[in-house]
């Protein structure tokens, strides 16, 4: 198996510009997937994602915004030490490309970096399947979080 890129799309019955605000914006981004997300979502805008109780989270990561054009792509680096500069060598890059589709969205999900971390194989195994088993918990969520957010008035 090829541990290098986790690669989803999904059709979402909300526009492009519904769909990049709950992937790019920190309050949305917390009903979804993190517990908390502190982040500026411009190009080169830093902050941080944390899993767990707020008081002691379970694990925090670094995040550097690489892209942000709305409503057409969002992207951004995780999972490097927070003394770092995100980096292809170092970090995890996740993309978001919206496509505007029958009345809704075609969103295209890319994660990648996975070797360039040059982390050994058994390790590399790992964090991918438990990325992979994280967005197939978390990518049907922001699904049913955007359709809610499109259908209230």
């Amino acid at each position: 198996m090829e541990y290098g890129t986790i690669e989803r799309e999904i059709h979402i019955e909300a526009s492009p510009e519904v769909v990049y605000q709950v992937i790019s914006r920190p309050e949305h981004l917390r009903e979804w997937w993190p517990d908390d997300a502190d982040l500026d979502p411009v190009p080169g805008g830093t902050g941080t994602i944390s899993f767990g109780d707020s008081a002691t989270p379970t694990h925090v990561s670094p995040v550097t915004v690489m892209e942000a054009d709305p409503p057409r792509r969002f992207s951004f680096r995780w999972v490097y030490e927070e003394d770092e500069v995100a980096a292809a060598d170092n970090s995890l890059l996740v993309t978001f490309e919206l496509v505007p589709s029958d009345g809704g969205t075609l969103l295209r999900f890319c994660e990648s970096g996975f070797r360039e971390k040059g982390w050994e194989a058994a390790v590399l195994e790992e964090a991918y399947n438990d990325h992979a088993r994280g967005w197939e918990h978390f990518l049907p969520r922001l699904v049913t979080y955007a359709e809610k957010l499109a259908s209230t008035p």
